[in-house]
């Protein structure tokens, strides 16, 4: 199986963006009508919370309903309040020593990713990130140095909040340092559990486990992976390996002659990279963010495209994959069972 993974700049939602809300919005819609158009909440309750929460994205929530052609229904889903499920398996780590960077791998169904980086410059702010819910985010840096990447938390318990791509999101737009991160996601709720892992151009880097049932935790450790307190969902756990993934970056880290090539490099091999691509868990990309230089490179194992702030250039290519999903593996728009 082969997929696309393109790089697309707009300022502001434009063109592009409809674009690819039209290519996608068949899968989301699917996705937020999985339990039917009643258990997500109306548009009222939506606006309400965005307000409270994120108000600093209510002009661009509107300008993407406006483009969207003023459907009420993709509206409620944008605003990524109480959403149907979210489950993704990742690994990532914060490279600690003289030039920080952050890398991680995305691990999920091909048929169930956008394959967008994008370039946007909201709130006058520029922001790089891979593009996932049509305006969140499940990667990024900012302009001022600040990286945040996600990883599903390992626990299947729902609750009143947001879509955590969308709270990266806003972190990016509005913060400049760790601090000031790790103070958004305390704030702002997440309807289910994920691990994100935050660095910025000082070096300074925590994870942050948000949760819907438990108050947020931060640790100032330098890598995580799907789990947060050594319980959770345990057939998830097992099938995609996180504590022997974590175990391998304990070690990696933990090695005093590592560099930060070798690190990436790891990255691209056993067990941190995923091929269960059949099983819907399958490595899609690895990104490298170095927040002094303001670069994002996009990494596989036969190829890497470096972008930056400055130099950022469209384009797109064609992914295959080591494995083809067959029609009964393959899940909607998100999967639930990694």
């Amino acid at each position: 199986m082969t997929y696309s993974f393109r790089w697309m700049q707009e300022d502001v939602p434009g063109a592009g963006w409809q674009e690819l809300f039209e290519s996608t919005w068949p899968s989301y819609q699917k996705w937020f009508l999985k339990a039917g158009d009643a258990a997500r909440p109306g548009l009222s309750a939506c606006r309400k919370a965005l307000t409270r929460h994120m108000p600093e994205l209510v002009p661009t929530w509107e300008r993407l309903g406006h483009l969207a052609g003023g459907n009420v229904r993709v509206a409620r889903m944008l605003s990524l309040y109480c959403p149907a499920p979210y489950v993704v398996g990742c690994s990532q780590a914060v490279w600690t020593g003289s030039e920080p960077l952050l890398v991680r791998n995305y691990d999920y169904h091909p048929d169930a990713f956008e394959g967008v980086a994008v370039h946007t410059r909201w709130n006058d702010t520029r922001v790089m990130g891979v593009s996932d819910c049509l305006w969140g985010l499940l990667d990024g840096m900012n302009e001022h140095g600040l990286v945040a990447a996600l990883a599903f938390g390992g626990r299947r318990d729902v609750g009143v909040g947001f879509g955590i791509p969308l709270i990266l999101r806003y972190a990016l737009e509005t913060c400049h340092t760790v601090d000031e991160a790790i103070a958004v996601f305390e704030r702002v709720p997440s309807h289910m559990s994920y691990n994100v892992l935050l660095t910025d151009s000082s070096g300074d880097h925590a994870v942050v486990a948000v949760a819907p049932d438990r108050t947020t935790t931060v640790e100032r450790r330098a890598f995580c992976t799907n789990h947060q307190d050594g319980t959770g969902w345990a057939r998830y756990l097992e099938v995609t390996r996180s504590f022997e993934r974590e175990r391998r970056l304990e070690s990696l880290m933990g090695d005093p002659a590592m560099t930060s090539a070798q690190l990436v490099q790891s990255f691209l091999g056993d067990p941190l990279y995923s091929k269960e691509h059949v099983r819907g868990f399958g490595t899609l990309y690895t990104t490298v963010y170095r927040p002094r230089a303001g670069r994002m490179s996009c990494l596989w194992p036969d190829r890497s495209i470096d972008q930056e702030f400055d130099d950022y250039e469209p384009q797109e290519i064609e992914v295959e994959t080591p494995d083809s999903p067959t029609d009964s593996q393959a899940e909607s728009r998100p999967s639930e069972s990694a």
